[in-house]
Formats: C-alpha cells, sequence, structure tokens
C-alpha cells in the first residue's frame, strides 16, 4: 500500500466522526488542498494489536521509527514514523498499558481484543477498521470511570482520531495563536486543557486542537452521542540546524490526548 492510498483510506474513514473537519478546512483554506502534518492513531498494547504488531505496515510503506514517549498519568507511551517525503504525513500511535491498568480494566478489555479477527491485524488498514465488537453504554461509562483513553477506543474502535493542519504550510498563517483566532471568530471549540496553545518556541513545537465533535455511537443497548474525532493544529520551529523539528513533546501531547475527554 503507498502512503498516499493509506490516508486517503483513513481520511475517509475519519470524516464521518468528524464532520467538522471539512468546514475547517474551509475557512482555513479557503477551498485550497491543506498538508498534514501528522495523524495519530490509538490501540492497546497486546501482543496482536500493539505498537509492535502494526509496525511493520508503516515500515512496509518507507517510514522509520522516531522517537518514543511515555505517559505516565494517562498509562500510556508512543511513538512515531517520520517518512523521508517531508510532504507524507507523520504517524504518531499510542497504546494504553493494560499491565498497569486495573484488574476490572482489563478482564472488560480482553473480550473486545479477543474479537478481533486472527487475519484482521495484518491489513494496513486495521488501523481505520472501527469496532470488531458490540460494547454496551454500561461498560463504556465504567472504563470512563478509570481511562478516557479506552472508553473512547472501545465505543469507537481503530481509527485516525485526528489529522493535524500543518500550520508552517498553511497560506496566510504564521502561528498557532492566528489559526486559534480565525477558528474562534468562526464558532469552533478548543482544547483548553493546558492552555489553548501547548508548547512554546523553546520545545520548538506549537500545537493547538478542536474539541472532538460530539457523534452518535451505536451502542449494544442503544445510541448514545459521545465524543468522536477532532482536528490539531501544529507550528514547528525551525533546530540550530536550520531544518524544523519533527518530533513531538510529551507535556502537549498529553494535553491533545484530551481533546476527545467526554464532558
Amino acid at each position: 500500500m503507498t502512503p498516499e492510498a493509506f490516508f486517503a483510506a483513513l481520511w475517509r474513514d475519519y470524516l464521518p466522526l468528524a464532520p467538522s473537519a471539512e468546514r475547517v478546512h474551509a475557512v482555513l483554506g479557503g477551498g485550497a488542498p491543506i498538508i498534514n502534518d501528522h495523524i495519530a492513531l490509538r490501540t492497546f498494547a497486546d501482543p496482536r494489536i500493539g505498537l509492535e504488531a502494526l509496525e511493520p505496515h508503516f515500515l512496509a510503506m518507507g517510514f522509520a521509527v522516531g522517537d518514543h514517549y511515555r505517559f505516565q498519568a494517562k498509562k500510556l507511551r508512543a511513538r512515531y514514523y517520520r517518512h523521508p517525503d517531508p510532504t507524507v504525513p507523520k504517524i504518531f500511535i499510542s497504546e494504553l498499558l493494560l499491565d498497569e491498568c486495573s484488574d476490572a480494566l482489563r478482564a472488560t478489555v480482553a473480550p473486545l481484543i479477543d474479537a478481533i479477527p486472527d487475519a484482521a491485524p495484518a491489513d494496513p488498514l486495521f488501523v481505520s477498521s472501527g469496532r470488531h465488537w458490540s460494547v454496551p453504554q454500561a461498560t463504556y461509562e465504567a472504563l470512563l470511570a478509570e481511562s478516557e483513553y479506552a472508553a473512547w477506543l472501545a465505543a469507537i474502535g481503530f481509527r485516525a482520531n485526528h489529522f493535524t493542519v500543518s500550520v508552517n504550510q498553511l497560506p496566510g498563517y504564521d502561528s498557532v495563536a492566528q489559526v486559534n483566532a480565525k477558528l474562534q471568530a468562526e464558532g469552533f471549540a478548543l482544547n483548553a486543557s493546558g492552555g489553548l496553545i501547548k508548547g512554546s518556541p523553546e520545545v520548538m513545537l506549537e500545537q493547538s486542537a478542536t474539541l472532538a465533535d460530539r457523534v452518535p455511537v451505536d451502542f449494544a443497548d442503544g445510541v448514545q452521542t459521545i465524543p468522536g474525532c477532532f482536528y490539531e493544529f501544529a507550528y514547528r520551529y525551525p533546530q540550530a540546524d536550520g531544518q524544523l523539528y519533527q518530533g513531538f513533546v510529551e507535556a502537549s501531547a498529553d494535553k491533545i490526548f484530551e481533546s476527545t475527554d467526554a464532558r
């Protein structure tokens, strides 16, 4: 699979869960193409579907492994992948460390993972395959009490939880602050956790994000409206060698995760 086909498939899957994304494009790009900085994926730390199991798909498309990250409070670890073609978005993937979670959470998540067909993770588009299980609303609520991440993944399944506008390549804008001001003027709700702008020139990366669109989700016992997917905005600063910083900042990413929190 080519990166172009991969991201196109993820975008098609993402749009129904982030219906405001096309309006973001209209507001910021005026209909012109928008360059994406990266997409983000979520999974559970299980040998069948964890980071190591999914990584070969990214390597086969020409991506190289970037830095690793750890989010202690959220019990997550993550890494990113970068393509030699700078116009290809990076892939940021995280996993919930189940062995650090409660017995109750592990007992709830285990049958969800077991419901995934054995052959499914071998497909490069497994990461946009959605939910492979049925889950009642009470299970979603119980997971929320311990892990927003686990609850979102149980309800939404596998797909890009956000795409990210590269502000560096966005005509008419030269800062995240300008993007935020435009979006707020157009009525978009932004993630204020840790401030509207996460990061700074000192860490060479500034980010902001919309709050996830609330979308109807089919549970085993009815439909409930919950947070779906969101849009992020990133501005990268040049390093000493003049090249733009390409990594991520743990403290900022920690707050970006909260764009999908129930509210």
